[in-house]
């Protein structure tokens, strides 16, 4: 039974395409919703495909430090001691096919760790992709030659390329599956990490059941969490699928739906 004063004590939050507008930013009013919430108790994370060390950032805006569930699930940290809370790791050598195809076909990729993204070849237009979500990678000779454990390995090209790459993935030969985490980008996780798993356990460890879950997102690599959250609700500008996955449908980023969503179903019951 929910608590009246406090319906949703965990709220998981999707960054770009959900808590950020299309130009990337975070703005007052959303700012302020979740601010507040985070005052009446609620537990704020944030639910990201990206790393930790490009999100902890939002973490500073928002004014309040928290939980970062990052690399789509693969990677649960607290954003105040960068401290690891747990992962869903592998290596390296079992992607020496999928990196052989990248390289035959000159799709882009990175390797992540849990705080680090490794690169061995880049151009013009990948560094502008970077930049543009702050990201710094460091440059190796051979990913694959990489020993500690990553947390995820990502695909970057145009979205008829990733479309291909995903309709050829049987032919590949690799044994883990891809999960579609933007239009232009291609992940590979360890098979049990998703953002739903991570919010499952991050759940079970603050004791709030599933009931008490607040989840907002906008697109594939979210469903899992929208349909494990007590509420799962979508952006407008999700595809149908994720729609299809959430309990409702509210706003788009560029009109604040986070903010509207705080607005009525939790700060409402102040």
């Amino acid at each position: 039974m929910r608590e009246m004063d406090q319906p949703y004590r965990l709220i998981a939050l999707d960054v770009d395409g959900t808590l950020l507008n299309d130009e990337h930013q975070l703005t007052e009013g959303t700012k302020e919703a979740v601010r507040l919430a985070h005052e009446a108790g609620a537990t704020i994370v944030l639910c990201t495909g990206r790393g930790p060390s490009n999100s902890f950032y939002l973490m500073e805006e928002l004014g309040f430090q928290g939980v970062l569930i990052a690399h789509n699930g693969a990677a649960t940290v607290m954003s105040e001691d960068k401290r690891l809370i747990h992962s869903f790791a592998y290596h390296m050598h079992d992607l020496a096919g999928l990196v052989a195809y990248c390289r035959e076909t000159g799709i882009h990729y990175d390797a992540n760790t849990a705080f680090d993204m490794y690169i061995d070849r880049i151009t013009p237009r990948e560094q502008d992709m970077y930049v543009k979500y702050g990201i710094r990678p460091i440059r190796v000779e051979d990913v694959v030659m990489l020993q500690e454990p990553v947390q995820k390995f990502t695909m970057f090209g145009t979205m008829e390329r990733m479309d291909q790459l995903e309709a050829e993935w049987p032919q590949i030969g690799c044994e883990m599956s891809p999960i579609r985490s933007g239009d232009f980008f291609v992940d590979v996780m360890h098979p049990e990490a998703t953002k739903g798993n991570a919010l499952k356990k991050l759940a079970e460890s603050l004791a709030v059941p599933r009931e008490q879950v607040l989840a907002v997102g906008n697109y594939y690599n979210d469903i899992a969490m929208l349909e494990f959250a007590g509420l799962g609700v979508a952006v407008a500008n999700s595809p149908d699928k994720v729609k299809e996955a959430a309990d409702l449908v509210t706003v788009s980023n560029n009109e604040e739906a986070v903010r509207g969503i705080l607005e009525q179903y939790v700060l409402g019951s102040r």
